[in-house]
């Protein structure tokens, strides 16, 4: 062990020496060996880890642990304790005596107690499949051999964090976990943040910069708006730029602390670079492309003029490519914006299901408006534009899981559009204009366009909403947390294939209704065990039931079905169909216990009461571990929540859609008043304020459904600060919801902070 060499020169390092050095220590090498400005240091090696592990006898224990807590990601307890005993261990093992000796050895070369950022460099970081950015720790501004000591230590526990060890588990990575740690000479910058060599977004040839000022933490957590700078990579010429908001910056003090120093509104919207640095830093980004032959992340800061690389790697996943087709035609239709990207093609105009062989693959699907009857056909379309709806419609809903660009709200569109005229679909913008645009569908990526890392831990779950199978997979691959929404409708309707349920009781078609729905159901919650999958029982409306093949002889026609014979209610009337519905999710939880089970549009007492003696008769009622949930959807509940936790009700999601409609007397899916729909007016954040509080007090847990958490960050921060436990929002918007909801967190740990030291003081 004597003769083992534990630490190599930055300059020395290649990226053929990842597995050793990290990846963060062999992309640095990549720089310095492409002449490009680093400052110096060292890669204390991943053997240094392993090693010192063994030396300690700790290395058995650490394995055994470290696969039980790959195991154990959905039970947030458990895996804590156990991360918890592997850091435990890490720190009795700590480092061997001539790993030691070594590490103080190479930090003395570097100077007289030289100023250090330690950066944690583990196995599997910064490549191009899996970032793992942001995740194990960075200490900052250490100067000393005890302090350098302790900062490597601390970097080696923080392989066993339980959100390190869940996106490991996320990403497949189950082999033992060993880290190279980075010492490097740390800079006091005036100006620092992110360079990425292609739009990570969109695709685009194009250099995008993000700067604020101080060191770049503050970028790259998302802590403040930062100045957004898009380069022409040929011309060097600006394209865009965006001047953001900055209140503060964190440098070092006089003893190399970080401190958080206030900035003046002057200073806090003036341009954080200049012309000069701005060409430097492209330079200096592209050059770091050419090197390593594809599209980089680079971190950078700038220190008394000089501008350093301090960290660069792979972009991890780029958005797609813009089309070759140019021009923008003339806007033909307008409506609301209901999902995200953009595409051409040739315009179908058809009025019911039944017409949907209609459609060919890759045409604009055009119809007055959709049900669940319509989701094979919209499957196939590369756009929905419809007539009526608002944001929260079925359209909407399904087309924003699907990735289809949608537009609702688009009145006479079915008449001024016609059969075979090529238009492309906006669906970020709510129109539709003529001929063939050259904008590009923006898939979902890892990374965001922040420059913030691929998923910011935060304490709130990031849950999203799913209605479908056939994506459970690919947003199981994602960093989310579960499913704090699984819509049955959707589910139901293909298990029915389009005929109400009633009539296959009729014809003695249960077993097989049964079967469909275990299926599609259990494919979900296989894709995301152990995490959470939360089912929210069928909450049909009756127009919606008399829809379906059979539907009239059985449903009675109501003048307002949005808050007329649903949910919860409907089970006490009818459970014979209820039944069928609990036996498929007991089917579903004898093999994947994750599954739990949430109620929707509870407005009494009463048909709680019988709902849920429904549910303990059944099989599923007699199972282990199931959670039993409501929606919070009617203002009632404000009123009976503590009365439906002492009922056995472990958990509240809000409904933000029905209870902003029935808080404000708005119907969610009228376009016309569609202005009226605010999730952010007093009235409704007050009713929430009351839930999630209800929540806290009796210490269930409290969750939100709805798109306003990963788009209003003011909405956000406030459900942040009631302390909701968790968030669900739409698969596309999960990142941006992560991001936002972290940077809301952020903030209320430094006010935390700042509190307290004016406390002290």
């Amino acid at each position: 062990m004597g003769s083992h060499t534990y630490v190599r020169d930055i300059a020395s390092l290649r990226i053929g020496d990842a597995d050793d050095a990290g990846g963060k220590g062999a992309n640095l090498g990549e720089l310095i060996a492409a002449g490009l400005p680093v400052p110096g240091g060292f890669v204390l090696m991943r053997a240094a880890y392993l090693d010192s592990m063994v030396a300690g006898g700790v290395d058995a224990d650490l394995a055994s642990l470290h696969r039980e807590a790959l195991t154990q990601v959905g039970d947030a307890a458990r895996l804590d304790e156990l991360c918890q005993r592997m850091r435990a261990l890490v720190a009795k093992a700590g480092l061997d005596e001539v790993v030691r000796e070594q590490t103080v050895d190479a930090y003395r070369r570097l100077g007289t107690d030289m100023v250090v950022a330690v950066r944690s460099s583990a196995t599997g970081e910064d490549g191009r499949d899996a970032s793992f950015a942001g995740m194990n720790k960075t200490i900052t501004n250490v100067a000393g051999a005890d302090a350098l000591i302790d900062a490597v230590q601390r970097c080696w526990a923080s392989l066993f964090t339980p959100r390190v060890v869940t996106y490991r588990a996320s990403r497949g990575f189950t082999a033992d976990p060993a880290m190279a740690v980075v010492v490097q000479q740390m800079i006091a910058p005036e100006q620092a943040g992110v360079a990425f060599t292609k739009d990570p977004s969109t695709g685009e040839d194009h250099v995008v910069i993000e700067a604020a000022f101080g060191q770049g933490e503050v970028v790259v957590s998302g802590k403040v708006q930062p100045d957004t700078y898009v380069v022409d990579k040929q011309t060097l010429e600006v394209i865009d730029s965006r001047v953001g908001c900055q209140t503060f910056k964190i440098v070092a003090d006089a003893q190399g602390a970080d401190t958080v120093v206030d900035l003046d509104p002057a200073q806090a919207n003036s341009r954080v670079l200049d012309d000069k640095s701005l060409r430097t830093i492209t330079e200096l980004a592209i050059a770091a492309e050419r090197h390593n032959g594809c599209p980089q992340d680079v971190e950078w800061a700038i220190s008394q003029g000089t501008v350093w690389l301090v960290q660069a790697r792979p972009i991890t996943v780029l958005g797609g490519a813009p089309s070759d087709d140019q021009g923008q035609g003339d806007v033909l239709v307008t409506g609301l914006p209901a999902a995200p990207g953009s595409a051409s093609g040739k315009v179908r105009v058809l009025t019911s299901p039944e017409e949907g062989t209609r459609l060919i693959d890759g045409e604009i699907l055009v119809a007055p408006m959709t049900n669940p009857d319509w989701l094979p056909t919209i499957r196939r379309a590369a756009a929905l534009v419809t007539e009526t709806g608002g944001m929260t419609c079925h359209a909407a809903i399904v087309a924003r899981e699907l990735g289809v660009p949608c537009v609702v709200g688009a009145r006479r569109a079915t008449t001024d559009l016609q059969d075979g005229t090529l238009v492309t679909v906006d669906g970020a913008k709510g129109q539709v204009t003529a001929g063939r645009a050259a904008t590009p569908q923006v898939s979902v990526v890892e990374r965001a366009p922040s420059g913030a890392a691929a998923a910011p831990i935060t304490a709130t779950k990031i849950y999203v909403n799913l209605a479908m199978p056939d994506t459970a997979e690919t947003v199981a691959a994602q960093d989310v947390d579960g499913v704090g929404l699984l819509r049955a409708e959707f589910m139901l309707t293909q298990a029915l294939s389009g005929r109400h349920p009633r009539d296959l009781i009729a014809r003695g078609e249960q077993p097989e209704l049964v079967d469909a729905l275990a299926q599609s159901v259990g494919r979900i919650a296989a894709a995301f065990n152990p995490r959470p999958v939360v089912y929210r029982t069928t909450d049909f409306r009756t127009n919606e039931f008399r829809g379906l093949t059979g539907g009239e002889q059985y449903e009675p026609v109501e003048h307002n079905p949005m808050i007329g014979y649903r949910g919860c209610f409907r089970y006490v009337k009818e459970p014979d169909l209820f039944a069928l519905e609990l036996d498929a999710l007991a089917r579903v939880r004898e093999q994947n216990p994750n599954l739990h089970m949430m109620i929707p549009f509870v407005r009494t007492r009463w048909e709680l009461e019988e709902c849920l003696h429904l549910v303990d008769a059944s099989p599923l009622g007699r199972q282990r571990g199931l959670h039993r949930w409501i929606m919070a959807e009617v203002p009632s509940v404000m009123h009976w929540l503590p009365t439906y936790i002492g009922m056995g009700i472990d958990g509240v999601s809000i409904g933000s859609n029905d209870l902003t409609q029935l808080m404000l007397g708005v119907d969610r899916d009228s376009d016309v008043c569609a202005e009226l729909f605010d999730e952010s007016d007093p009235a409704v954040l007050d009713a929430i304020g009351q839930i999630i509080g209800t929540a806290r007090k009796f210490g269930i847990s409290s969750s939100l459904c709805g798109q306003a958490p990963s788009t209003n960050p003011m909405f956000a921060e406030h459900l942040v600060r009631l302390g909701i436990t968790s968030v669900s929002v739409n698969p596309d918007a999960a990142t941006a919801a992560r991001r936002i909801v972290a940077a809301a967190e952020q903030r209320l740990l430094l006010e935390a902070a700042r509190t307290g030291d004016s406390t002290s003081r």
